[in-house]
């Protein structure tokens, strides 16, 4: 006669046969993605902010506000900073649907970054301003969009939980 307290149903873990078996892990860490996708949020936050010192303190460039506005500028700079934090985590949200629903998700996600990033280094030359303000925005723009897409992609490599890969 068997015990009325288990339940010798093949999918219970308690079964005999499944006994000592983990669970099988979710294909992403998410956890560990987002954690990655805030780092580089900041990061990218104070490469504008870095960026924009040195070309207006050292260079003398004035971009996004007048001259005399001193190396930082004016809240724009701050804005700038906080849209290249929004944008890293726009693109971690990008590489969490891709590395849910897609094959080979990190290829998919290096192509949209960088055709993101060339749009946003032909964007300066489409407005009004000196040709310098120009190439130092796109120049800019560029580093971040490279710096998004090279630390997510690694961000998305570590987030991914494929035990068939060789080394894990």
């Amino acid at each position: 006669m068997t015990d009325p307290r288990y339940n010798y149903d093949p999918a219970n873990p308690q079964y005999p046969q499944n006994q000592g078996q983990q669970p099988p892990k979710p294909a992403v860490n998410i956890g560990k993605l987002w954690a990655g996708g805030i780092g580089t949020a900041v990061v990218a936050a104070l490469l504008v902010v870095v960026a924009i010192m040195l070309v207006r303190g050292v260079l003398g460039i004035a971009i996004l506000s007048p001259e005399g506005a001193g190396a930082y500028g004016t809240v724009s700079t701050t804005s700038y900073a906080m849209a290249a934090a929004g944008a890293a985590l726009l693109a971690t949200a990008l590489l969490m649907v891709l590395l849910l629903a897609m094959p080979s998700p990190l290829t998919f996600f290096t192509w949209i970054c960088l055709l993101v990033t060339a749009v946003a280094v032909i964007l300066p030359f489409t407005l009004v301003a000196d040709m310098d303000a120009k190439i130092a925005t796109a120049v800019i723009n560029l580093l971040v969009g490279l710096c998004i897409t090279t630390m997510l992609s690694s961000v998305g490599a570590a987030a991914q939980n494929d035990d068939s890969r060789p080394g894990y």
